[in-house]
């Protein structure tokens, strides 16, 4: 076996440990909560030694922010392929959105946590430049999809931000009530629930047609 290979070989295999990494800490920190995981309690999830970890990973916050580069990665790609997708596929965007943010609503609360944890302390700030790049990203191609339905009539003529900051509370609300043990009592069918939610987001700042009887 040639020295290029053998590198190659070792390459693939830090990869393959380092996604193991990521999967793992995320499901502890969904499970448990990030403030009680341990890097210890990581590594034991992976089957290696405390050491290898900071061989990835410098800091538990290098962790969550590679966990949350990743997520709007998904999300960029998604726009990517509505972008390249018809006009049908365009205009389910903002159900797309909904269930995107939705599939995993205990990933999304997770984030949303570590995002005020994050804002002000990090010892990874470069990664936290990487995450608002993309995220700047991601809201630019909702801004110009949204821009494009504000110029066919679709939807109302506000500002972009309007629509995308109410296609967020609409997600956050959801998320707050998925993890509400008092209002989930009051849901039989979640699944329906939610199916209805991104039916609203859907539907949600679109043009309304004005009742004649009313201007005159």
């Amino acid at each position: 076996m040639s020295d290029l290979h053998k590198a190659s070989l070792k390459a693939q295999e830090f990869r393959k440990r380092e996604e193991e990494i990521l999967v793992r800490a995320q499901e502890l920190f969904i499970a448990n909560g990030e403030d009680k995981v341990t890097v210890e309690m990581i590594a034991d999830a992976v089957g290696i030694g405390k050491g290898t970890i900071y061989k990835h990973f410098e800091t538990k916050d290098e962790i969550y922010l590679r966990l949350m580069i990743r997520y709007e990665e998904e999300l960029a790609a998604m726009f990517d392929r509505l972008k390249e997708g018809d006009t049908k596929d365009r205009a389910r965007l903002a159900k797309d959105y909904f269930s995107f943010r939705m599939k995993q609503p205990d990933k999304y609360a997770l984030f949303h946590r570590l995002e005020h944890k994050l804002t002000n302390r990090t010892s990874s700030p470069e990664l936290v430049a990487t995450l608002h790049e993309i995220r700047a990203k991601n809201l630019d191609q909702l801004a110009e999809s949204i821009k494009a339905k504000i110029d066919d009539g679709t939807l109302e003529d506000v500002p972009t931000y309007y629509h995308i900051f109410a296609a967020w509370a609409l997600v956050h609300g959801a998320v707050a009530i998925h993890h509400s043990k008092f209002y989930q009592e009051f849901i039989d069918d979640k699944e329906g629930f939610f199916s209805f939610l991104g039916d609203i987001g859907i539907r949600m700042g679109n043009k309304r047609t004005k009742n004649k009887s009313n201007n005159e």
